[in-house]
């Protein structure tokens, strides 16, 4: 049986880091046009919510429409981030 061991423990590394990507790493509200990951430069005033697996969830305060930027990481890479920022 132990030769599963590290299987397991992998897994079980995968299953939190999924669960710790939903958590918000930042909010921020503003009507800036110099972030980072921002390609849109006339939305005005926005709410932009940071996850912790990379995606940015943007609302537009105005139309409430809802944009999403960047793209969320997933297996190897969302379990690199999770164990440098846990």
């Amino acid at each position: 049986m132990t030769e599963f061991n590290s299987i397991v423990e992998e897994q079980k590394l995968l299953l939190e880091a999924e669960e710790w990507a939903k958590g918000v790493k930042t909010v921020h509200a503003h009507s800036l046009t110099s972030l980072w990951y921002d390609t849109r430069k006339n939305d005005g005033a926005v709410l932009d919510i940071e996850f912790n697996n990379g995606l940015v969830k943007r609302e537009i305060r105005k139309t409430g429409e809802i944009i999403f930027f960047g793209k969320a990481l997933t297996g190897v890479e969302l379990i690199n981030s999770f164990v440098r920022n846990k």
